[in-house]
């Protein structure tokens, strides 16, 4: 298993470094100029764009997910073991200067994020419980390449349904026993991964709705406890925030980083660990973004942009303060949750850890269930037998129970190799669509410089093939009274 391990480290390091970094970085600075810094210009659209009403069909019930609970999807995936575990091992291996190229790639990512979800909301489908779609979609049916789609939406299955969720699983088993004091090696993590897969099978059998409640009452929730956790923690080490700062930007760029190419594993590191937080350009968020109504794709760009920015300068942010506040010297640091779990112990006290395990309980459980709807879409874009969802159905919750008794070593790397050829598939698939993306940002303009809630239909854009949804004006925004139809212009 030390072999598999190895060569899966070894391989995966230099697949980053010569194939997927140049891309990742290079596609992002291109979006960012052709749509004139969309991720910055844009910013307070974004936020008005979360509250937007949901259309109704005509027997008054909203068309599929709110635009704030298809964010809340999202940020369950986003949110979890790559915002504590994930932050702690990029600092732990790349010093506090891989927290700076998380936030520049977090950054440059907020346009990947814009044109893949505004891609996935433009050819997605219709299905019983509203609205599915993503890379996969847009693949079949703006490349008019399915067999592209099916290879992207196998390799996102084996990423995050089942390595991702498995890893989300073993980080609560492993903080759970750090808050016990005795050997718990022998029940606890089966009682954990039993436990798991229990409510795991409660939520996800009720579909997708049911998953947009919980996951919108559990991130704003788990967000706000460890925001509040993290504020009182940094407000206790108040007189180290210049040593931080200045240790975050001289370590990304100082002299002695750039000996050995160091500085190169300090961006790889940032990079990696970032994108496993924010999935800016990986391909998992449009999937949640796909399943919201709302009435231009445009705006659910805008919102999964908003996401990365949640994720990154918020709650990563938070994560890298707690460790660099408390733990000034990471000579022998240990990486993972064990980093982040004994700063804030070593700060608080004891009785924090029973508050950390909550909090990891929410984050990791939250994003086990957006890893099972991105699968889930996937499946169905693959085939809709209901024996097939059924089988993937209980795999999955296998998949978490397994989580919880394992090693992790051997997971993490290995879905760090599976994210990547993930990311390098959706990047391709983007920047050969993302003429198609601008299209759609300019109409939104245009609409908006009219002083109009935008409203997109696809005789907007009458040369697109393949686009389902979209048909008139009334399917979009659904049957509204004249006076709400008016103050939704703006």
């Amino acid at each position: 298993m030390d072999v598999v391990n190895e060569w899966l480290l070894t391989w995966g390091d230099r697949y980053w470094s010569w194939i997927v970094l140049p891309v990742v970085i290079g596609l992002g600075l291109y979006f960012t100029v052709r749509s004139g810094v969309v991720q910055f210009r844009l910013i307070p659209e974004m936020f008005r764009t979360l509250r937007d009403k949901t259309p109704r069909d005509e027997s008054g019930e909203p068309q599929s997910v709110s635009a704030f609970q298809a964010f809340t999807i999202s940020a369950a995936s986003r949110v979890g073991v790559g915002n504590i575990a994930g932050v702690g091992t990029a600092i732990a291996m790349g010093g506090p200067g891989a927290v700076f190229w998380m936030w520049l790639m977090a950054f440059v990512g907020g346009a990947s994020s814009f044109i893949e979800s505004s891609l996935a909301q433009l050819y997605k489908t219709r299905d019983k419980d509203g609205f599915r779609g993503g890379p996969a979609y847009y693949m079949q049916r703006g490349l008019g390449a399915r067999w592209m789609g099916i290879l992207f939406a196998v390799v996102l299955i084996v990423c995050f349904p089942i390595a991702f969720s498995s890893l989300q699983a073993n980080t609560i088993q492993a903080t759970v026993a750090g808050s016990f004091s005795e050997d718990t090696s022998g029940w606890l993590p089966w009682t954990v991964g039993v436990t798991l897969a229990v409510l795991m099978g409660l939520v996800i059998f009720g579909g997708v709705r049911r998953i947009a409640s919980v996951t919108q009452t559990l991130v704003p929730l788990m967000a706000l406890l460890y925001l509040l956790l993290g504020l009182v923690i940094v407000a206790l080490h108040i007189d180290r925030i210049p040593d931080v700062f200045a240790a975050i930007f001289t370590q990304a760029f100082g002299p002695n980083e750039i000996v050995g190419a160091a500085l190169g594993y300090i961006i790889l590191t940032g990079v990696k660990r970032g994108m496993f937080s924010n999935e800016a350009g990986l391909g998992s968020a449009p999937n949640a973004g796909a399943s919201a109504a709302v009435t231009h794709p445009v705006k659910q760009g805008l919102v999964q942009t908003l996401g990365v920015y949640f994720d990154t300068f918020l709650v990563c942010s938070i994560t890298a303060f707690i460790v660099l506040v408390s733990v000034p010297d990471l000579s022998n640091a240990e990486q993972g949750i064990v980093l982040t779990q004994g700063a804030i112990v070593g700060t608080l006290g004891g009785w924090s850890n029973v508050l950390l395990t909550v909090i990891i309980f929410l984050l990791a459980f939250s994003s086990i269930l957006g890893n099972y709807y991105y699968g889930q879409t996937n499946i169905e874009f693959i085939t809709m037998r209901s024996g097939v969802l059924l089988g993937y159905r209980l795999f999955t919750i296998v998949a978490v129970l397994a989580g919880s008794v394992v090693s992790a070593d051997v997971v993490w790397n290995f879905a760090d190799g599976a994210m990547g050829i993930m990311a390098l598939i959706n990047l391709i698939a983007i920047a050969l669509l993302s003429g198609v993306a601008f299209r759609l940002l300019k109409d939104y303009m245009q609409q908006r410089r009219e002083g109009r809630d935008p409203v997109f239909t696809r005789d907007r854009l009458p040369d697109l093939k393949n686009v389902e949804m979209w048909e008139s004006e009334l399917s979009v925004t659904g049957p509204i009274d004249i006076s709400e139809r008016d103050s939704l212009r703006r």
